[in-house]
């Protein structure tokens, strides 16, 4: 069990450690992450991994840039700093290239697409998102270079540590690759490091989704992102799961497994996200009736009922 010698702010409120309590942390003034569409494709889309992509992305479901006619980066990022600024009183910004793999192109269009959206002076990060056989040795120490002046994190899409539901899903990659890029980023000690996970992905019971938060706990990450499998349409996975052959969760399911999966978490590791939609034109299932605010509650209050926190069963 983890023990805790100083009594931290998140316990008193969420029993988890969001990203926003992290800024707080390390900044005198409220920053705002703005998702940047770049315009890249993904190796699993485009032939030379896969084709088709993973069976359940629909990538315009999750980064809502993708819905529209892409603007320059430098439009994205002006339009990101006046709608946060007015909506939430934000004050400084991290540029996340967030839609599809942001490591895929030569290092000269890598350079001028990240620069362009630090060019702005309000920006004071840079996160990008990728997949983690699409990380060179060469990208990653462009990517450090911006260490000396930004708070840089790269985003790795994982999903599950078994190689068997990464085939099923046709990611594309296997686990090895995964630690492989976290062993190369690690080499570089300034950026930080974040992992996306799925919760409820067809094949897993409860042992595989802990068994993957236990093993992600033993990296050392910086940071991470849960999701629950939520189907869209126009994806393999839709065909599938009307077929009968994909169960999504209901929203009390997920809560439990949830607050089981954050338990095994280092209490170190800042919470980026924690729910996926609930809501959407695209969205066939789950449909919960509750926003993803009421989610996170619930996760909060089923810990709070638990008298539990994330970390408690973290094994270092």
């Amino acid at each position: 069990m983890t023990v805790f010698t100083t009594q931290k702010e998140w316990l008193k409120t969420h029993r988890y450690y969001p990203f926003r309590f992290y800024l707080k942390e390390k900044y005198p003034f409220k920053v705002h992450k703005i998702s940047l569409h770049a315009g890249f494709t993904c190796p699993n889309r485009d032939g030379l991994v896969g084709s088709g992509g993973c069976t359940y992305c629909d990538n315009k479901s999750f980064s809502p840039n993708v819905k529209k006619n892409i603007l320059s980066i430098k439009e994205q990022v002006n339009n990101g700093v006046l709608f946060f600024k007015r909506r939430y009183g934000a004050e400084k910004f991290i540029a996340y290239f967030q839609s599809f793999t942001n490591t895929y192109a030569d290092i000269k269009t890598l350079k001028a697409l990240y620069d362009e959206a630090l060019s702005h002076k309000d920006i004071i990060g840079l996160s990008i998102g990728t997949r983690p056989d699409c990380i060179t040795d060469d990208v990653l120490n462009l990517i450090n270079d911006y260490t000396d002046r930004y708070h840089v994190w790269i985003e790795y899409g994982l999903q599950s540590i078994h190689d068997r539901t990464l085939q099923l899903v046709n990611r594309g990659h296997h686990y090895r690759d995964f630690e492989d890029a976290i062993s190369r980023t690690k080499y570089r000690s300034n950026i930080k490091i974040c992992a996306h996970i799925i919760l409820g992905l067809p094949g897993e019971d409860w042992e595989d989704m802990m068994e993957t938060a236990q093993t992600i706990s033993s990296l050392g990450l910086d940071g991470l992102k849960l999701h629950h499998l939520y189907v869209s349409e126009n994806t393999v996975m839709a065909e599938d799961f009307f077929k009968g052959n994909v169960k999504t969760m209901k929203m009390e399911e997920y809560v439990s497994v949830a607050c089981d999966f954050l338990e095994r978490i280092s209490p170190e590791t800042v919470i980026q996200r924690l729910v996926g939609d609930t809501h959407g034109e695209t969205l066939i299932s789950p449909v919960w009736k509750e926003s993803k605010s009421e989610v996170l509650s619930a996760i909060t209050e089923e810990l709070k009922r638990r008298n539990s926190y994330q970390g408690i069963k973290y094994i270092p």
